[in-house]
């Protein structure tokens, strides 16, 4: 499970990149993505602990 969290955080922090500097539309949407893969990893490493 931890694997698949990590997963999910790394394609969003892709998306948001890709989101925020090659094509700079799409609002707030994209800053979204950054924290709902921020939270992901921060509940990855503490379910760890």
């Amino acid at each position: 499970m931890r694997s698949l969290l990590y997963l999910v955080a790394v394609i969003l922090v892709i998306a948001w990149i890709f989101g925020a500097f090659v094509t700079p539309f799409g609002g707030n949407i994209i800053h979204v993505l950054l924290v709902i893969a921020i939270i992901a990893v921060i509940l990855g490493v503490i379910r760890r602990a």
